[in-house]
């Protein structure tokens, strides 16, 4: 969104790192929760954070529930009204992936208002109502602060059907995994603030990140899935090998089916590997078999995403029924593998990466 006001600011510079990516890694993570004492969960209580899921989900008297999540990061794009629109889209997926549907949110803003004027921050925040409006989402307040390092995103309530919650634990032997939008945002963020992506790879990145996971929520939980997770910032393996680990399987991924964005093996080649990738791959290697991929494309898998997809499992006798349910609402989705019995959490590659898609969005294959 071109503004004589912002012309001459570079958010990205303003950045350590970009957006998701800039998460604690998923090990630093573990260790910490791991140092704390079990909390003790009222019954009311139907997703904790025990199960790594994408949000919290709480039964209110008369049997629907809240769903409750948060996320912001700091700037993965130099136009702020894309940044904002982003940071919401990303932080309203986690309510989808559980299958809800998000009806308030709070903004969260970290400023460094001596560096920054105003006016780029009201244009995320222009950018964060646009995506709310989109999505039928009432943005009811929020806090801000003083920081050096910009940072924007959402605190999120939903609603869901307790009955209809679609969790990451429950992914079942024999299911199929079904990817709705491409890999890469992470190596083409990092392109973005070392001034190394086109034009056209930007605007790719951030149609992706912009699009609402609301239609593939609709689409699994009128199907009625095993379990789902988005993938955001510990990457495709680091979020299945979660679901995984939780659900008491193991996974396989064809990596010949995974789709990428356009142009991401040559940035990943020229060296744009996101810190959050890196952290990714540390963490998924001891429960993972690489099979025949060398350790470039390994990263390509454990790259860390924004606003990233959502990852379905489904039984194989609803795997037809999830098909026309995604395509009757127009969201592309690869199927990547599959769930077996197998060590709780274990994931194995087989194939080599495919060739990028002709348009660059990820259609099946």
């Amino acid at each position: 969104m071109p503004d004589s006001r912002v012309e001459e600011v570079r958010l990205t510079r303003f950045s350590h790192g970009a957006g998701c990516a800039c998460k604690l890694a998923a090990g630093d993570l573990t260790e910490v929760l791991a140092r704390l004492a079990p909390p003790s969960y009222p019954s009311e209580v139907l997703v904790s954070p025990e199960t790594g899921d994408d949000a919290a989900v709480y039964l209110l008297p008369g049997g629907d529930a809240i769903v409750q999540t948060v996320d912001f990061f700091t700037p993965i794009v130099d136009d702020p009204f894309d940044w904002g629109r982003i940071a919401a889209t990303n932080a309203l997926s986690d309510v989808y992936a559980m299958g809800g549907r998000p009806i308030t949110a709070l903004n969260l803003v970290a400023w460094p208002i001596a560096e920054l004027p105003v006016d780029v921050l009201a244009l995320v925040l222009e950018g964060g109502a646009a995506v709310a409006a989109e999505a039928g989402v009432a943005i009811v307040g929020g806090h801000s602060i003083h920081d050096p390092e910009p940072k924007y995103g959402m605190a999120v309530t939903g609603l869901v059907d307790a009955g209809r919650i679609v969790r990451n634990s429950t992914m079942r032997s024999g299911d199929r995994l079904f990817l709705t939008k491409p890999l890469g945002l992470g190596i083409t963020s990092t392109a973005v603030k070392a001034g190394r992506a086109s034009a056209e790879q930007i605007a790719a990145a951030v149609e992706v990140m912009t699009t609402l996971n609301r239609a593939a929520a609709e689409a699994m939980t009128e199907v009625g899935v095993s379990g789902a997770t988005d993938v955001t910032g510990f990457g495709l393996i680091g979020h299945l090998h979660i679901a995984v680990k939780a659900a008491g399987v193991a996974a396989t991924i064809d990596a010949s089916a995974v789709p990428f964005l356009a142009g991401t093996a040559e940035l990943a080649s020229a060296g744009m590997i996101p810190g959050g990738t890196s952290s990714n791959h540390a963490f998924v290697d001891p429960h993972t078999d690489w099979g025949d991929l060398s350790e470039l494309e390994q990263m390509m898998l454990a790259d860390a995403q924004t606003s990233g997809g959502m990852l379905i499992a489904v039984p194989r006798e609803r795997v037809a029924a999830l098909r026309a349910a995604l395509g009757a609402r127009g969201v592309p989705a690869s199927e990547v593998g599959g769930i077996e019995t197998g060590p709780a959490g274990r994931i194995g590659i087989r194939g080599r990466l495919g060739r990028n898609t002709p348009d660059g969005q990820g259609r099946s294959r």
